[in-house]
C-alpha cells in the first residue's frame, strides 16, 4: 500500500471571487509554504514523499516550489487535482455564491455543466496515481476526495486550513482516508 500526502495552497494574495483569477500567495502564504515543506521533510524517510505534484493554478505552485526546491525536483502538474470547474453561465462574480449553495448540499445536487459525483472520482483517481508525492491542491479538490474516500455524499467533508497535510493511502485504484489535516474557517463556508 502505498501514500499520497494532499496539501492545500497556502493564503492567496487576493480572495476567490476578486479581480485576480489567478493569484499567487500573500507573504503569510508563502511563510505558511515553507512551515509545510519543512513538516514534510521532518516525516520519516519511509513516509516522505518524493515526488511534488500540483494543480497549474499559481497559489498551489508557489506553495509547492519550496518542497520541490529542498527535495531536488521538479514540480508535476495535474490539472486533474485543480479547482472545482465552475458552470459556464457564471461570471467571475457569481462563483462564491454558487460555491456556498453548493456546500450546504450534497455533490449530487451541485448545480452545474457536469456530474460533480464524476468529478469527485476523477479527483480520487488523479491522487491514487500519485503515490509516494506530495499533491498541492485546493480546498473544494480536498473536500472531493475525503468524500470520495469516505463515502460521504455532503460537499462539505471539512474545512481544510491553508497547507493544511491530508494523508491518504492507496490500495489498489482506491484512496483511503488515513489522517484529514488541520481544519480552520474558511471564506468558502
Amino acid at each position: 500500500m502505498s501514500r499520497v500526502h494532499v496539501i492545500r495552497h497556502g493564503r492567496p494574495a487576493s480572495t476567490w471571487g476578486g479581480a485576480d483569477e489567478d493569484p499567487g500567495l500573500d507573504a503569510e502564504g508563502r511563510a505558511q509554504a515553507e512551515a509545510v515543506a519543512r513538516e514534510i521533510l521532518a516525516l520519516p524517510d519511509s513516509e516522505r514523499p518524493n515526488r511534488v505534484v500540483s494543480s497549474p493554478l499559481r497559489r498551489c505552485r508557489e506553495t509547492a516550489q519550496p518542497l520541490a526546491d529542498a527535495l531536488g525536483v521538479e514540480i508535476q502538474i495535474d490539472p486533474r487535482v485543480g479547482e472545482i470547474p465552475t458552470p459556464a453561465a457564471l461570471s467571475a462574480a457569481e462563483r462564491p455564491n454558487w460555491l456556498r449553495e453548493a456546500f450546504g448540499g450534497r455533490w449530487e445536487e451541485v448545480a452545474g455543466d457536469l456530474d460533480y459525483v464524476v468529478w469527485t472520482r476523477s479527483v480520487a483517481s488523479a491522487l491514487a496515481e500519485h503515490g509516494g508525492a506530495a499533491v498541492f491542491s485546493h480546498f473544494v479538490a480536498l473536500n472531493a476526495a475525503v468524500s470520495a474516500a469516505t463515502g460521504d455524499p455532503k460537499v462539505a467533508a471539512f474545512r481544510p486550513d491553508h497547507c493544511s497535510l491530508t494523508v491518504f493511502e492507496i490500495e489498489g485504484d482506491r484512496l483511503i482516508l488515513s489522517r484529514k489535516g488541520r481544519e480552520a474557517h474558511s471564506q468558502v463556508l
